[in-house]
């Protein structure tokens, strides 16, 4: 093997045959639309607004848009949604353009703005008013929210929907002069208040908003809808598939009157739903990203823990990667939930085949090899692809008298089955040699400080003279004298939850930062952005942000496998869990099991409300808008916490589960009040029952009511708190699994919820899961 540079291998492109061409519903549309003659070519857009970054979700979007462009020799635009002022930069501009590009697509020259449009839309605006089709309607948002009516009920229409046609003009040209303050009026299309479809019943197309414009600046004072501004922008540049996520599927009832309502015939642009990505682990709202960044829950919108593109592309994650990872989900109907572990696996398949393998021990214990002469230093052979024949490149590991081996390595009280270093055993050192533990050094506190080991000389790997001689245990090392001090971000999930309700699902070990580590000499000069896999360890990146010459600082990208495998389940999780498609009707679906429902904005005095909640209960700001957006749910949150003094907890009880509930019904309506949910909450605070239990009983007083203390005692579900009964079956659960027992003892701690789960499933989910891991800690320790 010849000598290479490591930052060539690390970055260098593995060349390989294009994709063939997916095959969905939006193909098989397009490829109809074709063979019928109804479009001449193909154009698509990708809209974002401008109002953060985009995420891995938007990358989805991205790769469809743009791979059905090139797909069909067609091209796709980039375009801007930049019609709210109060929430839009050029930084954000700045950022979608990069992420586009690194993701390998071309906008061929075809970039464009919502806001190139705002002079052509207000004429289409007059045009609406002139023909009687739209009018300025000069209700409140509170009002309109009124009249507009119910899933079930009709809307009312406004008082001022009559308006003359010389009255709607002249409103509408005062509005633009700046003449009326934000929200004195708006402009509606005059649709239909019945129409079952709420989107069709007069919906907004022009609002007051006096607000800088990061393009436009103060040159308007009114600006555009995204129903209005979406449809006729994507038919003014000549779009015909206008590809967006099922969200918006009762927006296409609206999209098509808007074209049809301006004038636009046909072959016009018609829309398209798909799924989009839910993945899981992590949150994709664009305001639970802001909070996170403005709250400095992360470093920023690059926080390599971020689902943004630009996090992931600073935690190491390749384009090619994300395009395979996008292209594996697929198109589909349906929503559904993407498991993290299909992504990194994405990133997994992309690394193993291009980066170099190599060296650096993350926690160091020191080795002196006592029978190694003092003052000599050999260099071993050690290729960058050990399985991987047809590539070459190799370099030199420096190896001294003095190394490091990885903490994790040695125990020096091993469990049977532990083939790693331990008094009087043996591993060998990668590409090096045999080396046996033959004394352990220890500080005054006990703690191990350093190993004495003695070598075999004649075990050197690929020596031709060298005794084969068979150990069971390899391990990686590095030369003390002439490794270099690295720090490595070992970065996890975000939440600590499958579907994270907010910040307070945080995963506290999202970022370990080990500033002491020690990687082999060929990564001090590594180049920032280059990928190396750390042998043993996982995949890892020199940090774009913080990696100096001399310096680097390593993100994990991933590890070498799936460490969030449920292996209590028996069978790994699927990728994908469908869910049910979002209903047709236009009433805000119901959120999925753990979600909080979205909070929409609020009028002034649910603001003031919100804010007195905050302020005297210390409630998160997303609970105290979801329990100010209703009056009577306000008075049952305040009811409640006279009973039980646990506003939070129970400011998750309602905002959890009580709100689905309210979808169907009105709260007055319950069969239980105030009174029995804060019963509900004391009885998991005091631990007679556990969270899981606790659902149990609310799905009961939500059918019959009755006394949630009086239910758990005639069901017979109080939790398991005493240590006597809980014993006999942790040492059943230990005494079945020894794999998993010693797996633990070598310091997979992963393996510890598959015994917590294990004993709740013999106590039916009665058993305090606090007491349960105390006791588990102590019974796996022994």
């Amino acid at each position: 093997m010849t000598s290479t540079n490591v930052n060539q291998l690390a970055t260098a492109p593995v060349n390989g045959e294009a994709p063939s061409r997916p095959s969905d519903f939006i193909h098989d549309i397009i490829d109809e639309h074709l063979r019928a003659g109804r479009y001449q070519g193909i154009v698509t857009r990708f809209p974002p607004e401008p109002n953060g970054y985009l995420h891995i979700g938007h990358a989805k979007s991205i790769c469809l848009n743009f791979g059905l462009a090139n797909d069909y020799g067609g091209v796709c635009h980039l375009r801007m949604d930049d019609t709210d002022p109060t929430k839009e930069s050029v930084e954000y501009v700045e950022s979608i353009m990069n992420d586009v590009r690194w993701l390998g697509f071309d906008w061929q020259g075809k970039m464009f703005y919502a806001s190139d449009y705002f002079e052509k839309l207000y004429r289409f605006a007059v045009k609406l008013l002139q023909e009687g089709k739209a009018y300025v309607d000069s209700l409140n948002e509170e009002e309109i929210r009124k009249y507009r009516g119910t899933v079930t009920e009709a809307g009312k229409p406004s008082p001022f929907r009559n308006r003359s046609v010389e009255e709607n003009l002249d409103l509408f040209e005062r509005m633009r002069r700046g003449e009326f303050a934000d929200g004195a009026h708006v402009v509606r299309a005059r649709i239909d208040m019945a129409n079952p479809n709420m989107k069709m019943r007069d919906p907004l197309l022009y609002r007051i908003r006096k607000a800088h414009h990061y393009r436009t600046a103060d040159d308007w004072c009114i600006y555009p809808m995204y129903d209005f501004a979406h449809p006729l922008s994507d038919a003014m540049e000549g779009i015909t598939h206008s590809i967006c996520t099922l969200e918006f599927e009762n927006n296409r009832e609206l999209y098509d009157w808007m074209l049809e309502a301006c004038g636009f015939s046909e072959p016009r642009p018609h829309q398209y739903e798909f799924a989009r990505l839910n993945l899981n682990y992590t949150v994709m709202s664009k305001r639970k990203l802001l909070q996170l960044v403005e709250e400095k829950h992360v470093s920023g919108w690059d926080d390599p823990r971020l689902p943004t593109i630009s996090g992931l592309r600073r935690r190491g994650y390749t384009a090619e990667a994300i395009r395979n990872f996008c292209r594996a989900i697929g198109v589909a109907k349906a929503n559904s939930t993407v498991d993290m572990a299909q992504l990194e696996h994405a990133i997994r398949d992309d690394l193993n085949q291009k980066v170099p393998r190599v060296l650096c021990v993350l926690r160091p214990l020191k080795v002196v090899i006592t029978n190694y002469p003092e003052g000599q230093t050999e260099e071993l052979d050690a290729p960058y692809y050990p399985h991987d024949v047809p590539k070459e490149g190799s370099r030199k590991l420096p190896f001294s008298r003095e190394i490091v081996i990885e903490r994790d390595d040695f125990m020096e009280n091993p469990p049977k089955g532990y083939y790693r270093l331990s008094p009087g055993a043996e591993v060998r050192l990668r590409h090096g040699y045999i080396i046996k533990c033959d004394d352990v050094i220890k500080d005054t506190a006990g703690n191990v400080v350093e190993l004495h080991c003695s070598y075999d000389p004649l075990t050197r790997s690929g020596a031709p003279n060298a005794v084969d001689r068979k150990v069971k245990g390899t391990i990686h090392w590095i030369s003390v004298q002439h490794g270099g001090p690295v720090e490595v971000r070992l970065y996890d999930r975000l939440y600590t939850l499958e579907n994270p309700e907010g910040i307070t699902d945080l995963n506290p070990e999202s970022l370990e930062v080990l500033s002491g580590s020690v990687a082999e000499p060929s990564l001090a000069m590594a180049e920032a952005g280059s990928r190396f896999q750390f042998e043993r360890q996982g995949y890892f990146c020199a940090d774009a942000v913080d990696s100096k010459p001399g310096k680097p600082v390593f993100n994990r990208i991933v590890t070498l496998k799936d460490t969030w495998a449920r292996m209590n389940e028996g069978s790994p999780k699927t990728a994908a869990t469908e869910t049910k498609p979002a209903p047709k009707q236009p009433v805000p679906p119901a959120p999925p099991k753990g979600r909080k429902p979205e909070a929409r904005e609020l009028t002034p005095e649910q603001e003031a409300t919100a804010k007195r909640l905050r302020e005297a209960y210390q409630l998160s700001g997303e609970d105290a808008v979801l329990l100010a957006e209703s009056q009577p749910l306000t008075q049952f949150f305040e009811e409640a916490v006279k009973t039980h003094a646990n506003p939070a907890g129970i400011a998750n009880w309602i905002v959890n589960e009580l709100l689905r509930e309210l979808k169907e019904r009105e709260i007055s309506a319950l069969s239980f009040g105030p009174k029995e949910l804060a019963e509900l909450v004391s009885l998991i605070d005091d631990e007679t029952i556990s969270g899981k239990i606790a659902k149990d009983v609310f799905a009961e007083i939500l059918k019959s009511g009755g006394s949630p203390k009086a239910i758990v005692e005639q069901k017979g579900w109080k939790q398991i708190s005493d240590p006597k009964q809980l014993m006999p079956i942790i040492d059943r659960v230990v005494a079945a699994s020894p794999e998993n027992v010693a797996r633990f003892k070598e310091g997979k701690g992963n393996v510890f919820g598959f015994f917590v789960g294990q004993v709740l499933k013999e106590t039916g989910g009665k058993a305090n899961p606090r007491l349960v891991n105390e006791l588990l800690q102590q019974r796996l320790s022994q």
